[in-house]
């Protein structure tokens, strides 16, 4: 492997989005010898001095060399001055009130504020354009003889700078004035306006998880590595893959320093209070570490011939329909998987190939996933409650199979299932009947089976989302590569199109891809802090779906702004008490237009009951990470202390981990025993550190295992 001479990195979304991950990357750098560590680069869309600031804070470390604007300015930080030679060769034939002009004529199209704007960049909001309407727009330019790139990005962010600019010519620029060759040069990105870097002959790359669909479908058959952490945790495996650090190399800050980070990082420790700050006790890292074993022995007692039940067989009496626990199930094996993988355990390892075979070996010809697969005698069930389909439990076993074959590298495996996970995501393609990008979903056609949401559910467009961008990775792994950038296209418009439709403002006026959603009728009720639980041609919910918002930031629908605004709102109603977590803000009381009279069948889902804003612990574990990865560590820790006091709750024996509790009492109210309220706190154990039942407090620069 040649000598990385020199790496070029963003700030937002790479280097940038978790503090404790950017203070970990600094402690890093600036611990390599200067002399012999490559040269560093900021190639970022932000303005220069706005990163200056950064830098002079301590927060970033200190570049040799800054790309800043979109790569319409290069500056030499040896001086702090730009290089004017790069400036006058981007500035023929460039005119900005032309191009602008042109811009403006066009639909939905809104400028963003004029902090944002230069000489040599006009910048607009534009959200959920299509590569056809991108395109076009540069068609229009080239008919009225204006020379300008246009870069868009971030399902949203649309720039116009010079022809003769963009990151990658920027960086190009940069290597021919210094004398280094593309091959000496190392690049990560995360979106759109990356993607010109990675073209570059030559260059190697890094991406983390959180790299949209946009750039991975971009970078297909290049000297790439992708890690399986986001942010700048990302940057730190990609250094050491291509080897810039040694695989010992960690940041040395130590446990409870403080992490600088920007206004909103403050604002965020004011809203957490005292969770932000205060360390754990020993106690309650101990608490922390029995929690880790009791819930590998949860585990084991879901361990069954055909892979994971859903709850412990010999810890729970069956009676009437619950006898269809005694089943593997899709949903529930798919997210106990997801969950446990970490562990690395090699019987828990197996019970996930065994719950997969089981699963996709039941799958039909026409792509249909069983509802269930019952254990004694592996009779498939294909329909829930009412005989309607899960059609979720299709989208977590693309999912699921995606996250296995990565960890796995098993490629035999994925090769052997390659038809069925293509009939599985055809199925689910059909779901989509008016060609919008979101699935129709029917009344108890998911997780929430005994609740009323129906067509476009959040949680599962959030699913399917992920299910495109998993199916597209995978399609790589097998070689199909054309197919695979069409998948990865597909998923960012649908990315977009959730965005759009989800997260309604009355900020500025959005084109809407297709026709105006219902939501977007009914703006002036207010600008939504979180995604929104449903919509339909008929009507919009307003209520928020704990999981289907935790699960919009981990899968990458949602971007770290959004995902503060989300977290501020569900932290400041208390969504966590009395433990993590409700799965639903405010619960729905008879009388309230949609309460369903079905609601009180068995009593199960009144109010605070079950999926009425009931308690599940397997959503808290999902909670623990979702706030670790915005970066408050201690915070997710105290959480992770209060979810294991939530599981070593139980009916009848301590550590029951039950399937879910009051949403007032906080007492356990279902089944013991439950495999995913075990998977999903063993996987928050592994990303703060308390893997392995050690007991230590976790720093805050500790990244995730």
């Amino acid at each position: 492997m040649s000598l990385i001479r020199l790496f070029a990195t963003p700030l937002d979304g790479s280097l940038i989005g978790d503090p404790s991950a950017t203070a970990a990357f600094r402690d890093v750098w600036e611990a390599l010898p200067a002399r012999s560590r490559p040269l560093l680069c900021f190639n970022t869309g932000r303005l220069s001095e706005d990163v200056f600031a950064r830098i002079r804070s301590g927060e970033l470390p200190r570049p040799d060399y800054l790309i800043a604007a979109v790569g319409t300015e290069i500056f030499d930080l040896k001086d702090g001055q730009r290089i004017a030679a790069y400036e006058r060769r981007i500035a023929t034939d460039w005119d900005r009130a032309k191009v602008a002009a042109l811009a403006a004529q066009i639909p939905g199209i809104v400028p963003q504020p004029e902090a944002f704007q230069t000489p040599w960049k006009s910048s607009w909001y534009f959200p959920s354009a299509g590569p056809e309407v991108i395109e076009g727009i540069r068609g229009r330019l080239a008919e009225q003889g204006l020379r300008s790139a246009v870069v868009y990005s971030n399902s949203r962010d649309l720039d116009f700078i010079p022809a003769g600019s963009s990151k990658g010519r920027a960086l190009a620029w940069l290597c021919s004035f210094l004398g280094i060759d593309p091959g000496a040069v190392l690049v990560a990105g995360d979106r759109g306006s990356d993607r010109s870097m990675f073209e570059l002959p030559g260059v190697r790359g890094i991406l983390g998880d959180n790299a949209q669909p946009e750039l991975l479908g971009a970078v297909v058959g290049r000297d790439v590595y992708q890690s399986q952490r986001p942010f700048a945790h990302g940057l730190l495996d990609g250094l050491r893959r291509f080897g810039v650090l040694s695989p010992e190399a960690v940041s040395a800050r130590p446990s409870g320093s403080e992490v600088t980070g920007d206004g909103r990082d403050e604002e965020m420790r004011l809203l957490l209070g005292g969770e932000a700050e205060a360390d754990l006790t020993a106690e309650e890292t101990a608490l922390i570490s029995e929690g880790y074993r009791r819930a590998l022995d949860c585990l084991r007692r879901n361990l069954t011939p055909r892979g994971f039940s859903a709850c412990s067989l010999d810890d729970n009496e069956v009676t009437g329909t619950d006898v269809n626990y005694r089943s593997v199930w899709g949903r529930d094996a798919a997210v106990t998987i997801l969950g446990s993988l970490c562990t690395n355990e090699p019987d828990i390892i197996d019970a996930a190939r065994r719950s997969l075979e089981t699963l996709l070996g039941a799958t039909t010809k026409d792509g249909q996933v069983p509802a269930n697969v019952r254990i004694d005698d592996g009779v498939p069930d294909y329909s829930g409650v009412g005989g309607i389909a899960a059609i979720d439990s299709a989208i977590w076993l693309v999912i699921a199979t995606h996250d296995f074959v990565l960890h796995t590298a098993d490629h035999e495996f994925l090769v052997r299932h390659r038809d069925t996970l293509a009939a599985i995501m055809r199925w689910l393609q059909a779901q989509d009947s008016n060609r919008d990008g979101l699935l129709e979903i029917p009344e108890a056609g998911d997780w929430t089976d005994l609740f009323g949401r129906s067509y476009n559910v959040l949680y599962d467009e959030v699913l399917w989302y992920r299910a495109k961008v998993c199916w597209g990775q995978l399609l790589m792994r097998l070689g199909q590569d054309d197919e695979a950038i069409r998948q990865l296209g597909d998923s960012q418009q649908i990315r977009g199109r959730i965005l759009h439709v989800f997260w309604p403002t009355t900020a500025k006026p959005e084109q809407p891809p297709l026709s105006p959603t219902f939501a977007d009728r009914q703006f002036s009720l207010g600008d939504a802090r979180y995604l929104l639980a449903e919509v339909s041609p008929f009507g919009f919910s307003w209520r928020c779906d704990v999981l289907g918002n935790v699960l919009g930031f981990l899968f990458n629908v949602l971007d770290v702004p959004r995902a503060r605004t989300a977290l501020s709102f569900m932290w400041g109603v208390g969504v966590n008490h009395p433990w993590p977590v409700a799965n639903l803000y405010p619960v729905v009381h008879s009388g309230d237009p949609e309460w369903k009279a079905y609601y009180t069948v068995n009593l199960l889902n009144l109010p605070h009951h079950y999926h009425n804003g009931g308690v599940w612990s397997f959503i808290g574990g999902l909670w623990v990470g979702f706030i670790h990865r915005l970066g408050q560590s201690r915070a997710a820790a105290r959480e992770l202390a209060r979810l294991a006091r939530c599981n070593r709750q139980g009916r009848l024996h301590a550590w029951e981990f039950n399937e879910w509790h009051h949403g007032t009492t906080g007492r356990p109210m279902g089944k013991a025993y439950q495999a995913w309220s075990a998977a999903t706190y063993l996987k928050a154990c592994h990303e703060l550190g308390f893997a392995g039942g050690e007991a230590r407090a976790p720093s805050s620069s500790t990244p995730p295992s």
